[in-house]
């Protein structure tokens, strides 16, 4: 498995691997998207302060993990990025977010990325135990914000400083 920055090229896959999560309603977004739904999201991302990393093998897309700004405008929080990844189902569980991860925050003093955080639906267990296995705790929690057919799901935030 290589990690690398996303290409153009990739971003069909992106939009595959993002809409299975969509599907299986471990994103609080409920509607899936289409290549052209995503080609803003995708040129919002740069090499220099936030990429967008993808898990490869073979020629395939396993998973990617992207970083965004915090408050955009904000200058007081450039050093503060949220965090975000996707694996296709076919990879779970076989350490490609944890791959993804590792990269990043690795990269991070690089880019001037001091703290990051992730923003998840409380239900979803599996990415939590990733966040609490790279040393993220739990920083903020908004109860029953959310709704996914007819459910009230609370969402949580985890976080690192990475100083």
């Amino acid at each position: 498995m290589k990690i690398r920055f996303a290409e153009q090229h990739d971003l069909s896959q992106l939009v595959e691997i993002y809409n299975q999560a969509i599907h299986a309603k471990c994103t609080a977004r409920l509607e899936v998207v289409g290549i052209k739904d995503r080609q803003a999201w995708f040129d919002e991302h740069n090499r220099e302060k936030y990429p967008i990393l993808v898990a490869e093998a073979e020629n395939k897309v396993l998973g990617y993990l992207n970083l965004s700004a915090y408050r955009p405008g904000r200058s007081a929080l450039r050093y503060t990025a949220e965090v975000s990844y996707f694996v296709d189902y076919d990879y779970h569980q076989k350490g490609v977010a944890s791959a993804l991860m590792e990269a990043c925050i690795l990269m991070c003093p690089d880019i001037h990325i001091k703290n990051l955080f992730a923003i998840l639906l409380e239900s979803n267990a599996s990415s939590i135990r990733l966040l609490k296995k790279f040393e993220f705790k739990q920083w903020a929690y908004l109860p029953e914000v959310a709704e996914i057919n007819g459910v009230e799901v609370s969402q949580v935030y985890f976080g690192r400083q990475l100083k």
